[in-house]
């Protein structure tokens, strides 16, 4: 991932010795797991630039942790004296999500119980699943969805 910053020193700390980052060239750092991994790169911030959410930002970036692991996360956030969300229940995985000082918010996400948890692996993306806190809302979310071809429809099946 990209993201601007006027001073990509200011997260050199967090992403080293926090999070385990290694410097890759200056301004770009790379994170690897066991499973999976990936850079993050600050490029120079145009000049009296700030941040505005909305179209074309992103809001956050996840990075993947382990059931087993994430109490752990939570508890080096806090001993190092990061300001953090507490351990959120997202219905399909649980997150922690806190700014990192150049002000990318980073969200930690463990990796269950996953989207099956409501819909069988070989069925995913044939229905619209959400959250027991937003079915209230399924008419209007549905609604307002923009429908997306089904890549699966061109497969071919061998007998």
């Amino acid at each position: 991932m990209r993201a601007y910053t006027h001073d990509p020193e200011r997260s050199r700390a967090l992403l080293e010795r926090l999070m385990g980052a290694r410097e890759l060239r200056p301004g770009t750092w790379e994170l690897r797991g066991e499973r999976r991994g990936g850079t993050i790169t600050y490029d120079p911030a145009p000049a009296g630039a700030m941040a505005i959410p909305g179209a074309g930002t992103v809001h956050h970036v996840a990075w993947g942790t382990t059931v087993e692991d994430h109490p752990a996360w939570f508890a080096r956030l806090q001993q190092a004296g990061v300001q953090s969300s507490p351990i959120i229940d997202r219905h399909y995985f649980k997150a922690i999500y806190y700014r990192e000082p150049s002000g990318v918010l980073f969200e930690l996400s463990d990796d269950e119980p996953g989207f099956t948890v409501d819909v069988p692996l070989e069925r995913l993306g044939e229905v619209v699943i959400l959250p027991p806190q937003l079915e209230p809302h399924r008419d209007a979310i549905v609604a307002n969805l923009t429908p997306l071809p089904d890549p699966r429809a061109s497969w071919t099946t061998t007998p």
